[in-house]
């Protein structure tokens, strides 16, 4: 067994593929031909398959990546040079390193990004958006209901102090004149399309269109929006303890890659600065 498929295994342990979103592109998405053989191998985790994030991994070196945003999410016509992210796929493939997507999976999953997020907020109960997975192991989404209700600044403060952040985007609901909240629905990443239409005091995610906030702030919801990314990064020291977990416990022909070691990036970062 090749460290991609090793890898493929273990990430499926902790993130089962079958919870991804229907429409996403999740898995082993590039599988070197000619991967390194090493007595120990090097995980490298970052969100985005950047070209900083390449470099970073050839300099590592890296045997595979785990991306959690797809490096390839609609249908190829081509692979060249002429196209920054193609390149970034063809020179870890020339240099044997394999890219595994969880995106989705990862979000859906019970102790994953969305569960995460939540846990930063507050003490209180903590149920899916939408259904549960027939395999009981995660669901899209979450609603937040806090014990006790907070003020709109009080529960900013708690996500700037979760999400290490200086800044965030904050939205008032048009008819919010309670200064006080309690329930929050929660989605990693692009949020609109999953909270339009929760009923919650406060929507979270990572970014909105206009026309989505908009229709949030008619319906009397507060929306708190982090920047993509941010929702998402603080997560993988949380995933790289579970990957040396799962590790450990490999046996018969995948012993050999238990002391595989995990790095997490230190050139991935949200694109944007608030200036």
């Amino acid at each position: 067994m090749s460290i991609a498929r090793c890898v493929g295994k273990v990430m499926d342990r902790i993130a089962p593929l079958a919870l991804a979103e229907k429409w996403d592109n999740v898995g082993l998405l590039l599988e070197a031909p000619n991967p390194p053989q090493r007595s120990a191998h090097k995980i490298l985790l970052t969100i985005d398959l950047t070209t900083r994030v390449v470099n970073e991994a050839l300099s590592l070196p890296a045997s595979v990546i785990i991306a959690y945003h797809p490096t390839i999410f609609k249908p190829l016509s081509s692979l060249t040079l002429s196209n920054p992210l193609q390149t970034s796929l063809l020179r870890c493939a020339a240099a044997g390193i394999s890219v595994y997507a969880p995106h989705t999976s990862l979000d859906s999953v019970y102790g994953g990004i969305n569960d995460w997020l939540a846990s930063g907020l507050g003490r209180g109960r903590v149920e899916l958006i939408g259904d549960e997975h027939p395999s009981a192991k995660g669901g899209p989404g979450r609603l937040l209901r806090l014990d006790e209700k907070t003020t709109m600044a009080n529960l900013q403060e708690r996500v700037k102090k979760h999400l290490g952040l200086a800044l965030l985007q904050v939205a008032p609901g048009s008819d919010s004149h309670a200064k006080e909240v309690q329930s929050v629905a929660i989605c990693a990443g692009s949020g609109g399309s999953m909270l339009l239409g929760v009923e919650a005091h406060v929507y979270l995610t990572g970014e909105m269109s206009h026309h989505e906030v908009l229709a949030a702030v008619a319906a009397g919801r507060n929306v708190i929006l982090c920047g993509h990314t941010n929702t998402e990064r603080g997560y993988l020291p949380t995933l790289a303890t579970k990957l040396q977990t799962e590790f450990a416990k490999l046996e018969g022909d995948e012993v050999g890659f238990a002391g595989s070691s995990i790095h997490i990036s230190q050139e991935d970062r949200h694109p944007l600065d608030f200036v």
